[in-house]
């Protein structure tokens, strides 16, 4: 267990020096969030002013379960389709960026960009796909409180493992969605599920970062008591600093898992990373 999380503490910090040597590659993330905040606005204001939504539910509620009603399906079907092909573009944008950088350019913003929008059926294809997944574990959870809570639970992880490897086969390979999820189950299987392991380390690096941010946050909340606006600026200084570990640890995340797939694809470990690091991620025949 100590050589697992120490390989995957390396993976991270392999990967925080890909980001280094690339900056702008943060920025993808941060385009995301952005994305994935206005097209919940762009559902949510027209929804709310309308009452769609409270109708969809109220007469959900009379039949004895909201996810009953069509409407509330589509728009929820909606939402998340949406939501996912924003996050799959940005990060498609950012992996094909990361290769890029592994073997010594310097990718632009608009290399990424480029690349994500040559791939669009492939994204809308995933997208289709994840949508169609994401409400069907919803409808499972409805089913029942407690049972339902416990299906879910187990079917997402079990989606969220299988599909780790989707959006750098779709970015490399130009597979379709089910090709894709394949490839990426068959990666996952062939590391032993240790891959995930690279990505606890990540979570583990943005816990140690994340720490003095939250420190400041609970410190500026005493200093507002006497203080007043010394304190208000404290917390959202801590604020902002948890905001840049997530997108620091997000485009991580996203350099991993192009690395230990290129890596598992042709046995060569892409700039920036330690050959035996990354042979350690993969299961010994």
């Amino acid at each position: 267990m100590f050589e697992r999380l120490s390989n995957g503490y390396a993976l991270a910090k392999q990967s925080l020096g890909v980001l280094q040597r690339d900056k702008q590659l943060i920025i993808f993330p941060l385009l995301s969030g952005i994305s994935c905040t206005l097209v919940m606005i762009s559902f949510a204001i027209p929804l709310v002013m309308t009452g769609a939504v409270e109708n969809a539910i109220e007469q959900g509620q009379e039949a004895g379960d909201p996810m009953q009603n069509p409407l509330y399906l589509a728009v929820l079907f909606a939402f998340y389709f949406v939501n996912y092909f924003v996050i799959v573009f940005f990060n498609s944008a950012l992996i094909a960026c990361a290769v890029k950088s592994f073997y010594g350019e310097r990718p632009t913003l608009s290399d990424g960009i480029s690349a994500a929008m040559s791939r669009l059926p492939q994204i809308a294809g995933w997208a289709l796909l994840s949508a169609t997944v994401g409400v069907i574990l919803r409808v499972i959870e409805s089913r029942s409180e407690k049972v339902g809570a416990i299906v879910l639970g187990l079917l997402g992880m079990a989606w969220a493992a299988a599909s780790f490897f989707v959006v750098p086969v779709l970015v490399i390979e130009k597979a379709g969605p089910f090709e894709a999820l394949k490839r990426s189950a068959t990666i996952l299987k062939s590391t032993w599920g240790e891959s995930l392991g690279a990505k606890g380390g990540i979570g583990f690096f943005g816990f140690l970062a994340s720490l003095p941010c939250i420190a400041l946050i609970v410190g500026g909340g005493f200093l507002t008591a006497s203080i007043g606006a010394a304190g208000i600026a404290v917390i959202v200084l801590g604020v902002i600093g948890l905001l840049l570990v997530s997108l620091i640890s997000s485009a991580m995340s996203a350099i991993v898992q192009a690395a230990i797939y290129m890596y598992g694809s042709s046995g060569d470990a892409p700039g920036g990373f330690e050959a035996n690091n990354l042979r350690g991620v993969f299961a010994k025949a």
